[in-house]
């Protein structure tokens, strides 16, 4: 038997370790399985670029457990995408993508696919699947889902996404030591999160509660509320700009620095509007997504906000790349290990599908069918551990 894994789209905290759970889980079923992993995601199928996971990889599988990354490499390849494929080189002109990455399978000898990636992976994943029962390939396809955004439908939590607010808490507890180096201090904590909030909100909740450890001095300068976050700006929340301005410069005048949350996908429909205003071009990936990283919402906004609130330093940190390159937490080795035993399971019974927690199951870990899964599902504000912090930090 030949199992193969491919890693896809930006990298969370769970990949190493989602490849090193299937190995060992594997393993200890039988000891005449084959692994290869194919490099870089999809475009490492397209090509034919792939590795063979020899004997001292299987004997060293969990130690893929403490790291982050992924062992064989990621990309954005969106196989129907074929004007993409060509351009970029992975298919000749007049070639089929996905009839290329099937036909990979089969002369690799593959039975069973992993494939661990966020939506755009695993509705690949679905789409190549639907392409191999109907071309009559017999080929298992299981995935499992990664995204620090937890934003994939129909799911509780995305593998490494707890872990990826845990990082960007530990990185803000560090940058926000940054309010003692001037007066009138304004703070922006960028946090990945291109249409869902989830991740800038839960680090917001991470952070506080880290608050909740120290002993703060308020004879000197180390004054609780120095520390504490003054505003979460999310996708999913509209934000009354001035009404904040006015908000924000009151905190600013009374505490002397102002700590912001803020999601990259937040504000994106302005900065998008006044761009095209001015005839910019708007960079976007092979799935259409604007490249977040030429928008800088951040720099947008601490321009805005550091006139309003006459701020004598802005400082922007973005935490996106700390946090999502990191080793998992225990949380999320928990629900890696428990997902992928489930995903062998299935793998080895020949049922392609999800593993995931799904939301109309009240978050059981289930094989979910890959037509139900997609992207952008939003987070929503109105869990009660949100509106509690909001109202805590008179945002509301």
């Amino acid at each position: 038997m030949r199992v193969a894994f491919l890693t896809a789209g930006g990298i969370a905290p769970c990949l190493s370790a989602s490849i090193g759970y299937l190995i060992q889980f594997y393993s200890d079923l039988r000891n005449d399985i084959s692994f290869i992993g194919y490099l870089n995601g999809y475009k490492g199928l397209l090509t034919g670029n792939s590795i063979n996971l020899q004997d001292e990889i299987k004997d060293n599988a969990l130690e893929l457990l403490r790291y982050g990354g992924s062992p064989i490499g990621n990309s954005r390849v969106k196989l129907t995408n074929v004007e993409d494929c060509i351009n970029k080189g992975y298919v000749m002109d007049g070639e089929d993508p996905l009839k290329v990455a099937a036909d990979q399978l089969i002369a690799d000898k593959i039975n069973i696919l992993h494939t661990i990636g966020g939506d755009d992976t695993n509705t690949m994943a679905a789409t190549l699947s639907q392409f191999l029962n109907n071309n009559g390939y017999d080929l298992t396809v299981v995935g499992l889902p990664k995204t620090v955004d937890n934003d994939v439908y129909p799911l509780v939590q995305t593998l490494g996404a707890w872990t990826a607010a845990e990082q960007s808490s530990l990185f803000f507890q560090n940058i926000v030591n940054e309010n003692t180096t001037c007066s009138r201090q304004l703070i922006i904590h960028e946090v990945m999160g291109r249409n869902c909030g989830w991740l800038t909100a839960y680090s917001a909740k991470e952070y506080r509660n880290s608050l909740k450890n120290k002993k703060f001095i308020p004879e000197i300068l180390i004054e609780k509320k120095r520390w504490d976050i003054d505003a979460i700006f999310i996708p999913e929340l509209k934000m009354d700009f001035d009404h904040e301005c006015d908000r924000l410069k009151k905190r600013m005048d009374d505490k002397d620095c102002i700590n912001i949350f803020l999601s990259e996908g937040a504000g994106t429909d302005t900065i998008l509007s006044e761009m095209e205003s001015k005839n910019q071009k708007v960079e976007r990936d092979a799935f259409g997504h604007v490249a977040l990283d030429s928008l800088n919402p951040g720099q947008w906004f601490a321009k805005e906000f550091s006139k309003k609130l006459k701020a004598d330093k802005t400082l922007v940190q973005k935490s996106g790349y700390f946090a999502r390159s990191a080793a998992p937490g225990e949380r999320d080795l928990k629900l890696i290990g428990d997902s992928a035993k489930m995903a062998v399971h299935y793998a080895m019974m020949g049922k392609s599908g999800l593993i995931g927690m799904d939301d109309k199951l009240d978050g059981k870990l289930v094989k979910i069918d890959f037509e139900r899964i997609k992207g952008g599902k939003p987070f929503d504000v109105n869990n009660q551990w949100f509106q509690k912090m909001l109202k805590e930090i008179g945002q509301i």
